[in-house]
């Protein structure tokens, strides 16, 4: 839950427009402590995103736009082709919901892949639908690829869309200053990015700034990066093992230039024969474990920079 200011902070808006929209038009209609003060859940947030970006971008005036959205939610509502997807926790319904999506992306249905989308956040909230049904699409689209089943041209335009979805969450989340700022990428050569995805999004949620380039990301430039934006951690993901010896590479030349700088390496690429100089830097928990470790590591930077 966030409060006006820190939803203004995020979003780039004065706190007056956000409680104009309230009253005029019922934008959103948030919660309200003891004391009276305003929260906004993360779905909020999401509309009053979706709604700034109607009314700046396309030129759309805030009632329509309020109109619109609220057209799309009483759909959403009256959806009769999901029966079992308001089943909170159920692995079926899951699966029908990632089941539906991928067929929608796949046959570039943007914006009927988008309102599943908009419908399984309002429904299932923020991690079910990242780790329960969009994970498992990305996975399918990747197996769909190395099949032979969709083209080049379907899976950077199924892989593109849920990224874009991913990356709009990097937004939502408060950063703290007092922690180390991050980037993360996949080395030159690597493009399975889920992996490191789902564990950026975790810095962010935990308040670390993350600067998160994605897939097949040459090292021309990370250092200027590193350097204007005083990067204090590097993160690094592969899923093939042959990938270790670039990765080793990157991370030589990085530490050489900023001995300083921590690493976060991870990966299935991690495991494998070829073992990376760099042991000491690999995090071999599973993902499951990643909030306990990271918990940890945050408590050790907070002490480190108080």
């Amino acid at each position: 839950m966030y409060s006006i200011k820190q939803v203004s902070a995020m979003l780039g808006m004065p706190a007056v427009t956000i409680r104009a929209w309230e009253n005029r038009y019922g934008a959103v209609s948030p919660l309200r402590t003891e004391s009276g003060y305003r929260m906004y859940t993360p779905e909020d947030v999401e509309d009053l995103r979706w709604l700034k970006e109607q009314v700046e971008l396309k030129g759309t005036s805030i009632s329509q736009a309020v109109r619109e959205l609220k057209m799309d939610k009483s759909v959403f509502a009256k959806i009769d082709s999901f029966p079992h997807l308001a089943s909170q926790g159920s692995e079926d319904a899951f699966e029908q919901m990632s089941g539906k999506i991928f067929e929608a992306l796949f046959k570039f249905q943007t914006e009927e892949a988008n309102k599943l989308i908009d419908f399984g956040f309002s429904i299932y909230g923020y991690d079910a639908m990242f780790y329960n049904i969009l994970v498992p699409v990305l996975v399918r689209v990747g197996d769909a690829w190395e099949s032979g089943q969709a083209s080049v041209a379907q899976e950077h335009f199924m892989t593109e869309l849920i990224t874009r979805r991913f990356l709009q969450f990097f937004h939502i989340f408060p950063v703290h200053s007092y922690l180390p700022k991050a980037i993360s990428f996949c080395p030159e050569g690597e493009y399975h990015q889920v992996g490191l995805m789902l564990f950026s999004l975790l810095l962010r949620r935990n308040g670390i700034n993350v600067i998160f380039l994605g897939a097949n990301t040459p090292v021309d430039g990370i250092l200027e990066i590193i350097n204007e934006q005083g990067i204090g951690i590097v993160c690094l993901s592969i899923t093939d093992q042959r990938s270790v010896p670039k990765a080793d590479e990157v991370v030589r030349l990085i530490s050489s230039h900023y001995p300083k700088v921590k690493f976060l390496l991870g990966g299935q690429g991690y495991g494998g024969e070829n073992k990376t100089a760099y042991p000491d830097f690999v995090l071999w928990e599973q993902p499951e474990k990643w909030q306990e470790w990271l918990e940890r590591f945050i408590e050790q930077e907070h002490i480190k920079n108080v």
